[in-house]
């Protein structure tokens, strides 16, 4: 990019040294008795810029490095983690998170960008270490990088701050409405009312689903469960296929069966149930469990009780025997022998399954939104951070004026 010029000015093309320093001013907690807050790398979320929190730098026996307001942190330690926060306070930090001071020729906002650059993680994660893997600031501190002018680089980070800020709104949308239907959800379920109320009752599961027992008819592409996506192609869940060399055996999924997993997974150590919203018929283990809700509505309620990892635990709990390696030992049988507090009455079923699905429905169509503003701030960065798309003379001419 050096020598690229128009009538904003030139771009430059200097390496990354020049464009910012990596501060060697530390803060030993043993020493000092300024209680400072402190940053750790747990504190940082991944690929967001954000900032989780901070802890008390008191107590801590570990040197720390120490920020400023306007320095940039990033997480030197698996840098492919991409963790790093434009400071907006002063501070301490692990000394696991390089800290960035911008050059004289470098406005901060720009600089915290360009580290979000392919190009930069790219640079980062040539590292130091098999097992803990640290970027190598003799690598980085040499890759060249295009430098605009002040100005246009305040305009750019500014263009670039607009899309962090939709991106954060429509996130923040997002958790609102699932805080929403998870308390439409402990309302529905953990009432203590004993099911007196219209149109629901306790009934053991096995009266309200049947195990159809149909097998795969060599047809049906295999199919995983995850706790966020439901039932999803194996190969595209986890990128092959583990399935036996013959599926014949295999249980076949219609549409609106929900399947019980029988394996630990994260917060759901007894297992996953969802309900399979796929067209087609899809085969699963011989291990999950298949079965049939007496309406398709209905099963809509079950997925959305099993949903909770708690509500999950509190069904699942007093009827599953867990073997010394983690391994779940539960028939289907014995899976429709609990109790839950459900609706029965069809109508019921239905508000239920409306208000559950209009949620849903909502919340995903607001995460395509925000992947789709993510994906354009990608854009952009490759674009403008590079020089290949300029910004306006007379928008560049009024950071000039400020």
């Amino acid at each position: 990019m050096q020598g690229c010029q128009d009538s904003t000015g030139k771009w430059i093309k200097v390496e990354f040294h020049e464009i910012a320093t990596l501060s060697k001013k530390k803060f030993n907690p043993q020493k000092q008795t300024m209680d400072e807050p402190c940053i750790e790398l747990e504190h940082i979320e991944k690929e967001t810029g954000r900032l989780l929190g901070t802890i008390s730098s008191a107590g801590q026996l570990s040197t720390k490095n120490t920020f400023r307001i306007g320095d940039v942190l990033f997480g030197k330690l698996r840098p492919n983690l991409r963790k790093y926060i434009n400071c907006d306070f002063s501070g301490v930090c692990s000394s696991e998170i390089w800290v960035l001071n911008a050059q004289k020729q470098t406005y901060s906002s720009f600089l915290f960008y360009l580290i979000q650059q392919e190009k930069f993680i790219r640079s980062a994660c040539i590292t130091s270490g098999s097992k803990m893997p640290r970027a190598d600031w003799s690598v980085v501190s040499e890759v060249p990088f295009p430098l605009p002018p002040l100005p246009e680089q305040k305009a750019i980070a500014d263009l670039l701050f607009t899309w962090d800020e939709a991106i954060k709104k429509t996130e923040r949308l997002i958790h609102a409405k699932e805080r929403s239907l998870n308390a439409y959800g402990r309302d529905l379920f953990d009432r203590r009312n004993d099911g007196n109320y219209d149109g629901w009752k306790v009934l053991k599961l096995k009266s309200v689903l049947t195990e159809h027992g149909d097998k795969s008819t060599g047809l049906e592409e295999v199919y995983s469960v995850s706790v966020h996506k439901g039932l999803i192609n194996q190969v595209e869940h986890l990128g092959r296929s583990f399935s036996a060399a013959n599926t014949d055996n295999y249980n076949r999924v219609h549409f609106g069966d929900i399947v019980y997993t029988k394996s630990p997974t994260g917060d759901f150590p007894l297992g996953i149930v969802k309900q399979s919203y796929t067209e087609n018929d899809v085969i699963v283990s011989p291990l999950y469990g298949v079965f049939t809700p007496k309406t398709f509505n209905l099963g809509i309620v079950l997925d959305f009780y099993f949903s909770s990892s708690m509500r999950a635990r509190n069904y699942l709990f007093p009827i599953v025997q867990k073997g010394a390696k983690n391994t779940i030992a539960i028939t289907n049988k014995t899976f429709l022998s609990n109790t839950l507090h459900l609706p029965v009455d069809e109508q019921a079923q239905k508000e239920v399954a409306e208000f559950v699905f209009a949620a849903r429905e909502e919340i995903g169509l607001l995460k395509q939104l925000a992947e789709q503003y993510k994906t354009q701030k990608r854009g952009l960065m490759q674009k403008m951070l590079t020089g290949e798309w300029r910004v306006k003379s007379e928008i560049i001419n009024q950071y000039m004026e400020a």
